[in-house]
């Protein structure tokens, strides 16, 4: 990816589910030369991500272990 080309930046951000807002500061320090903070803003987004992704696994672990429970109760039965 061109890091000057702001459409390819635009859409990778987009696709990585960064706000509106935090495009806009992610632009803004680009413009400032902030390559420092660049990288915290992406790290941080990427750790809100992570966590989003834990909770949600272990919203699929209790939905695993639901199925797994209704097919033994059935293989009993």
């Amino acid at each position: 990816m061109d890091l000057e080309n702001n459409n390819d930046l635009v859409q990778n951000l987009k696709d990585a589910a960064c706000s509106a807002e935090l495009i806009q500061e992610f632009f803004r320090q680009k413009e400032l030369g902030n390559n420092k903070t660049l990288v915290k803003l992406l790290y941080k987004h990427k750790k809100q991500l992570l966590e989003d992704l834990h909770y949600f696994q272990k919203k699929i672990d209790c939905l695993d272990y639901l199925i797994f429970q209704i097919n033994n109760s059935h293989k009993k039965n």
